[in-house]
C-alpha cells in the first residue's frame, strides 16, 4: 500500500482505519508500515488535536473489542467481578500485579495500563473530608475551630507522612476511599503518637511477633499491648476509622523515625484486632523504608501485592503457626480442637476461631468465640487510666 501524508481529516480517519488492521498483524511489512502510519497520525494529531488522554478502562475495553473477550473473563486477572466492574468503570485503579497479567495474556501494552494517579486530595474537600473533620474535632483530636490546612500543617511537622500520603501508592485500599479523609486520618495518627513515649528502638522481627502474639493470652493484654510495643520502640495509636477511610491499620514513621502501628478497631473483635496489629507489625518489620513510609490497610480487600501476601503471611504465622495449625486443625474441628491450638501457639482462642472461618469460609460456626464488642471497650478504658 502507498502511504501519503495526512492532510486532511479523511486522510487522518482512513490512516486510522489502516492502523487498526495492521495493529493485529505480526509480520514485518505490517509492523513497517504501522510504525510509519503513527509518525503521520501523531503529526497531525500535534497540529490539529488535542490529544486525549486513554485511560487503563479505555484500553481493556478496546482489547475486549478486539478479542471478543466479555468482562467475566477478566476475573482471573482482576480478581472478582466486583473488581472488574471497578476497573471498567474507572472506580479502582489497577495493581502491579494485575498490570503485569493484562499485559502478559492480553497483550496489553503497560503503558496504556498505567492511569495518573488518584490519591490527591480534591482542591475542594469532599462530603466525607468534612465529615471525617468534624469527627477529629468531636474526638478532641483537632482543636475547635482548627481549619483542616492548619491541622496537616501541624502534623506535618511531626512526620512526612501526610506529604508522602499524596505520592504513595497504596495497594490495599477500597476503591471508595476518599484519600482527603485518609490524609486528615494519617494527620491525626501523627498528632496522637507524638504523644507516645517509646524505648529506643529494638530489633524487630518474627520472635518479636511471635512475642507480641502471645500478650494476647494474658488476661491485662489491653495494657501489656501498649507497653510491649513502646518497650519494642513502636508507638502505637488507636484511632477509630473516620467516613471514607474504609482503614483497618496502617503503618507509618514519626519525623523522628519511630515507626508508629494504628489502628481503627472498625471490627470490634479480638481475632480481627490481632491480626490487624500483627499484619502492621510486618510491614514495620519488613516495608517501611525511605521510599515507602505510609502503608494503609483495608484487609477487606484480598492481598494482591507482595508486600500485602507477604505481610498477611507474617501475621498468620506470628499468631498460630503453621506446624500447630496442620497438626490439630481441620474442617471438621470442635471447639475444644481450636483451645488445643490456641493453647500450644500460646495465644486468645478467638484467633483460632477467626482463623477457622477465613481458612474454611464459614463463618456462622464459632462465631461465639470470636469476642465481639471487647476490644475498643478494653482499650478505651485502659487509654483513660
Amino acid at each position: 500500500m502507498t502511504i501519503r501524508p495526512i492532510r486532511t481529516k479523511g486522510d487522518y480517519d482512513k490512516a486510522m482505519a489502516r492502523a487498526r488492521v495492521l495493529m493485529v498483524r505480526d509480520d514485518q511489512n505490517s509492523i513497517d508500515e504501522l510504525d510509519v502510519l503513527q509518525v503521520l497520525v501523531e503529526n497531525w494529531e500535534r497540529t490539529h488535536n488535542a490529544i486525549v488522554a486513554v485511560t487503563p478502562a479505555d484500553a481493556i475495553r478496546f482489547r475486549m473489542g478486539q478479542t471478543g473477550l466479555k468482562p467475566r473473563d477478566l476475573v482471573a486477572y482482576l480478581g472478582t467481578k466486583s473488581r472488574v466492574s471497578e476497573v471498567l468503570n474507572g472506580q479502582r485503579q489497577l495493581t502491579v500485579d494485575q498490570i503485569r497479567a493484562l499485559s502478559q495474556h492480553l497483550s496489553i501494552p503497560v503503558e496504556s495500563l498505567i492511569g495518573p494517579t488518584r490519591h490527591e486530595p480534591k482542591s475542594r474537600p469532599s462530603a466525607t473530608s468534612v465529615a471525617a473533620v468534624e469527627k477529629l474535632r468531636k474526638l478532641g483530636v483537632m482543636k475547635a475551630r482548627e481549619e483542616l490546612s492548619a491541622f496537616l500543617s501541624r502534623a506535618g511537622n511531626l512526620g512526612p507522612t501526610v506529604a508522602m500520603l499524596r505520592k504513595t501508592r497504596t495497594e490495599r485500599t477500597n476503591a471508595k476511599t476518599d484519600f482527603g479523609a485518609v490524609e486528615a486520618w494519617c494527620a491525626a495518627v501523627l498528632v496522637m503518637a507524638d504523644k507516645v513515649s517509646v524505648k529506643p528502638r529494638k530489633t524487630l522481627n518474627a520472635a518479636a511477633a511471635r512475642q507480641l502474639a502471645k500478650v494476647s493470652a494474658e488476661h491485662n493484654w489491653p495494657s501489656l499491648v501498649r507497653s510491649k510495643l513502646a518497650g519494642l520502640g513502636v508507638a502505637f495509636v488507636v484511632l477509630e476509622h473516620l467516613p471514607g477511610t474504609y482503614l483497618d491499620g496502617a503503618a507509618m514513621c514519626r519525623r523522628d523515625g519511630t515507626p508508629v502501628i494504628a489502628v481503627t478497631l472498625r471490627h470490634d473483635r479480638i481475632d480481627n484486632f490481632w491480626f490487624t496489629l500483627l499484619h502492621e507489625f510486618a510491614h514495620v518489620c519488613c516495608h517501611l523504608s525511605e521510599d515507602r513510609k505510609v502503608i494503609l490497610d483495608d484487609l477487606e480487600v484480598s492481598a494482591v501485592d507482595g508486600i500485602e501476601a507477604q505481610a498477611d503471611a507474617f501475621a498468620s504465622n506470628a499468631l498460630i503457626p503453621e506446624k500447630y495449625w496442620n497438626k490439630h486443625i481441620s474442617e471438621h474441628s470442635t471447639a475444644d480442637d481450636l483451645q488445643l491450638v490456641a493453647n500450644r501457639a500460646g495465644v486468645h482462642p478467638a484467633i483460632a476461631a477467626g482463623r477457622w472461618q477465613y481458612r474454611y469460609g464459614d463463618y456462622r460456626r464459632f462465631s461465639k468465640l470470636l469476642g465481639r464488642s471487647e476490644v475498643r471497650e478494653a482499650l478505651s478504658e485502659q487509654q483513660r487510666v
